[in-house]
């Protein structure tokens, strides 16, 4: 029975040629190609989440340079809850990362170009946590500071509530700042009624 169902090959027939090796060098390079293309993707994500870092990192330690150790501050008789300029300085450090890991989740899923009042509450919050130390410390003019955490507070709000719609983690990022905003607003009061 099994020898029935043998094909007897002439010398005349084409012997039919299998294209096994062209398939498997054309898989072979389909996954070197998709390998490439991730570790690409990957180095794009990791420099692009770099600059969104960097950026506002490096701006608020320039604003702490510039701005940030004053005599008014430490001279301040000041309750034990109240945060040494150290602790400020370190919360203003660590709410830049956050803020710019948080937007840039929020660009990674193309969240910016489907709502641009994202990207402004960003640089709306950006620019009133580094226009604090200047105004506040600065200046002098304690009023205006507490002015800008209302205003940085609202604006952290807005961030909060508009990169949740685009990425959670992005949103739940940006909600331990609001005790940042708060802590400023408290250090504004503090100062106010030295």
């Amino acid at each position: 029975m099994a020898t029935q169902e043998l094909k007897h090959r002439s010398k005349d027939q084409p012997r039919e040629e299998t294209d096994q090796p062209n398939v498997i060098q054309a898989a072979a390079a389909a996954t070197s190609d998709r390998k490439q293309k991730k570790t690409g993707t990957a180095r794009l994500g990791f420099r692009s989440l770099g600059v969104a870092v960097a950026f506002p990192l490096s701006l608020t330690l320039l604003d702490i340079y510039l701005f940030g150790s004053t005599t008014r501050y430490r001279s301040l008789h000041k309750p034990f809850y109240f945060p040494p300029l150290w602790a400020l300085h370190l919360a203003c450090v660590a709410t830049a990362f956050m803020t710019g890991v948080s937007a840039w989740l929020v660009w990674a899923e193309g969240g910016f170009h489907r709502q641009p009042n994202a990207l402004m509450l960003y640089l709306g919050q950006l620019l009133l946590s580094l226009g604090w130390y200047p105004v506040v410390f600065g200046a002098g003019a304690v009023r205006v500071g507490l002015v800008l955490c209302a205003g940085l507070f609202g604006v952290l709000i807005g961030c909060a509530r508009s990169f949740s719609k685009m990425n959670p983690i992005a949103g739940d990022l940006v909600k331990p700042c609001l005790v940042w905003a708060v802590l400023l607003a408290v250090v504004n009061v503090r100062l106010l009624y030295h």
